[in-house]
């Protein structure tokens, strides 16, 4: 089959599970003899992707933005956008303040579900045209519902099906102004009718959205995120030092406070000497002051020696993080609809420690790899980390069992099968 993925882009600038689940199933896909081309649109995508060099950056971040909120921009001339849209100018907006802040953007993101009615129709146009010319499709496959207002002149346009992922719609919805939430999900609701299919990634969130949204049962799929075991270096926990990681945008939204204040309290127990916190993931503008007050409180409890962060987080970095950790722990505050870091820990023979939240409890039963605690405090973040560092055991048990568990319910290569099933039935 002939599949187009339109993917936004994170610029490279934190780990983006949404931007790494459609790498990795276009990369399955393309395994199983299908072709894949990833359209980007926002942002580019991360800096190890090398196949979209000739393909354009669509509702570039930079110009959409200025349109939107400057009407005069909405007349620009080519050269203009073709500036804006550049790859250093794309760079510096992934790493500005604000540039993946759901509030403010309320305007934006309701004239993006409008779709052809929207303020940004030319850019609109602008893809439709190019993935007509250039691209023969069976079947495209957009990243996520506020992007549902695509659908329907792409349908009208390029003539094939569209299929809509569903992933973590509702934090960027939730963090916005209440007034706006109900005309969003109301938007959402109404744009789902001109997709032929939506994919959730957990059953927990398939549920969620069916509420929000007012979705029927049969045009609701749940296929689970996956990757390839092989993809990961698999090293037994009980060949690694004592440390507990994490492997996120290092915000307030993922809970990196709460992990700093576990392991200052963690430290405060008799035989966590040797234990050290190792931090990946990366950051935005608006995340600098957060985490200057992280390093600070790390420094005021004589820990620095003790707290590493490795700056790097993209293809072998990863790897090199797993290595240097025997737990890991994202503890985001309102949870998510799966999260792609807990496959890529326990595919790395590392068992994921994670609040009760979400679908975290849904990928450790399914997986085995893992505990859940709650409720989500630095209190209880510490005593489980404490009561699995201190039973060696145990944690090899789920260092084990976790990576069969990954193998086996999340094989990305199984369900990239899945999912070309779902475009197979609609011929």
């Amino acid at each position: 089959m002939n599949i187009i993925q339109i993917i936004p882009g994170s610029g490279g600038s934190f780990y983006c599970g949404n931007c790494l689940r459609d790498s990795k199933y276009v990369d399955a896909l393309r395994n199983l003899g299908h072709q894949v081309i990833k359209v980007p649109m926002y942002l580019p995508l991360f800096s190890d992707e090398q196949d979209i060099n000739d393909i354009p950056i669509f509702y570039g971040a930079i110009s959409t933005y200025l349109k939107q909120v400057y009407p005069i921009f909405r007349k620009a001339p080519a050269w203009f956008d073709k500036l804006l849209n550049s790859k250093p100018m794309m760079k510096l907006a992934a790493s500005q303040a604000g540039s993946t802040r759901a509030k403010g953007l309320e305007d934006m993101t309701i004239s993006m579900l409008l779709g052809e009615e929207g303020e940004q129709k030319q850019e609109l146009e602008k893809m439709v045209d190019w993935i007509a010319e250039h691209c023969q499709p069976d079947v495209i496959h957009i990243s996520n519902a506020l992007l549902l207002g695509l659908a329907k002149r792409l349908k009208q346009k390029v003539g094939v099906p569209v299929v809509c992922s569903l992933q973590d719609e509702d934090v960027w919805v939730d963090a916005m102004q209440p007034r706006f939430q109900q005309k969003i999900w109301d938007l959402m609701h109404q744009r789902a009718q001109d997709v032929d299919a939506l994919v959730a990634v957990s059953n927990f969130f398939a549920e969620t959205m069916k509420n929000r949204m007012r979705i029927s049962d049969d045009k609701m799929h749940t296929f689970y995120l996956g990757v390839d075991v092989e993809d990961y270096p698999f090293i037994p926990v009980k060949e690694k030092p004592r440390n507990v990681g994490y492997i996120s945008r290092m915000c307030y939204k993922d809970g990196f406070d709460i992990v700093v204040d576990a392991f200052i309290d963690l430290k405060k127990k008799t035989g966590f000497d040797d234990v050290k916190l190792i931090a990946t993931g990366g950051l935005t503008g608006d995340d600098k002051k957060f985490l200057k007050e992280q390093k600070q409180k790390i420094k005021t409890a004589g820990l620095e020696k003790d707290f590493e962060i490795i700056e790097e987080f993209e293809g072998d970095a990863r790897h090199h993080f797993f290595k240097k950790v025997a737990l890991v722990s994202v503890p985001v505050r309102v949870g998510e609809a799966f999260g792609m870091y807990q496959l890529e820990a326990m595919a790395s023979g590392v068992p994921i420690v994670q609040p009760a939240l979400g679908a975290f409890p849904e990928v450790v039963d399914v997986s085995g790899g893992g505990v859940v605690y709650d409720p989500n405090s630095p209190e209880q973040l510490s005593e489980a980390w404490a009561g699995l560092l201190n039973n060696p055991e145990k944690l090899q048990q789920l260092s084990e069992t976790g990576y069969k568990g990954t193998k086996e319910k999340f094989n990305i290569h199984n369900h990239a099968q899945e999912i070309v099933g779902l475009y197979e039935s609609f011929n």
